[in-house]
């Protein structure tokens, strides 16, 4: 079906006009569970299947996300789990990091190959612990997590025993997020009667780490932030992934902003728009669909999709060194 085809003068690329969006909301329907928009993994597809290599590759990846995240930004926000304590948090670290990045890559970092093989490994920890935790290997101390899974495991028992035997699974619709306290030292909220918190000093170092490493090569950050919230902070994934969505939306619109007006080794690398909006199209359905379906998907599956997803950078990024 050639005439279906269509050329990107951008990028070079010509393709049939349906298989970004299609392929957009088939990876962000699964990632944006776990708070990650799903550009981590559309950023390799250009490059290999549809050859689109030049530094425009990241920007038009950025406008994905800018495109695609704002639908279920909007999910979560509605069924209240938006933990807007943590999504302020991650922003004020994230922004300025990725100026930070930005400054680094021109200046300092001509060849990336070395830092990304730092990230990979930290990614492979990250990933290590993430799976090791879900084979029940991790702490065995129930935490704030763990109970709210269990709890969520008796509601759905409970739940088939009334509707006669027949599979019920997801929240209950009182599983919101509420604000206990929010100050320099210290974050806590409660999630469905379970609280959870943070050390606001150590997320916020965390989120300005994930800027700088995302504004030095092009990525949102979700991938690297999520585990770390989900292992390190042990935070239920059912209230980081919205704001770990946020985040990576702020972070690439400025990164759009930087790679379309300020000039990299004399030159602009702008996206190709219409590739990006049809990607973003996709992952816009994607990503609003994901949040939806979130709540009725076991935490665990979810923790499985975020692990998956950051051992693959992770070997892609140790390998590329070799």
């Amino acid at each position: 079906m050639e005439f279906l085809n269509i050329f990107f003068p951008v990028s070079g690329v010509e393709t049939n006009i349906f298989l970004p969006p299609l392929i957009a909301l088939v990876i962000s329907f699964f990632t944006s569970m776990g708070g990650v928009s799903g550009a981590f993994l559309l950023l390799p597809f250009q490059m290999s299947f549809l050859n689109f290599t030049s530094p425009s590759v990241s920007s038009t990846n950025m406008l994905y996300n800018i495109v695609a995240i704002p639908s279920g930004v909007h999910r979560f926000i509605k069924e209240g789990r938006m933990a807007w304590p943590l999504t302020w948090v991650v922003i004020a670290g994230t922004l300025p990091g990725v100026f930070i990045g930005y400054y680094i890559r021109i200046f300092y970092l001509p060849d990336l190959r070395t830092f990304k093989l730092f990230v990979g490994c930290v990614l492979l920890y990250m990933g290590v612990r993430l799976f090791s935790e879900i084979l029940g290997k991790g702490n065995k101390e129930k935490d704030g997590s763990q109970k709210l899974e269990e709890r969520i495991r008796r509601q759905r028992e409970e739940l088939q025993k009334k509707s006669g035997g027949r599979f019920v699974s997801g929240l209950s619709n009182e599983a919101v997020i509420r604000t206990i306290s929010f100050d320099i030292n210290k974050v806590v909220y409660e999630f469905w009667g379970e609280r959870f918190s943070f050390n606001t000093l150590a997320m916020f170092s965390l989120a300005l780490v994930v800027g700088i490493i995302g504004g030095t090569y092009g990525i949102g950050g979700g991938a690297i932030i999520v585990p770390f919230c989900v292992a390190v902070f042990r935070l239920p994934v059912y209230t980081v992934a919205g704001a770990a969505l946020m985040g990576t939306f702020l972070t690439s619109i400025a990164g759009v902003l930087f790679y379309t007006f300020v000039p990299l080794n004399g030159m602009t690398a702008s996206p190709d728009w219409l590739l990006g909006l049809l990607f973003g199209a996709g992952g816009f359905c994607g990503i609003y669909l994901g949040a939806r379906c979130q709540k009725f998907v076991p935490q665990k599956f979810i923790k499985m999709v975020i692990g998956i997803s950051i051992l693959s950078v992770a070997l892609k990024y140790i390998i590329q060194y070799f």
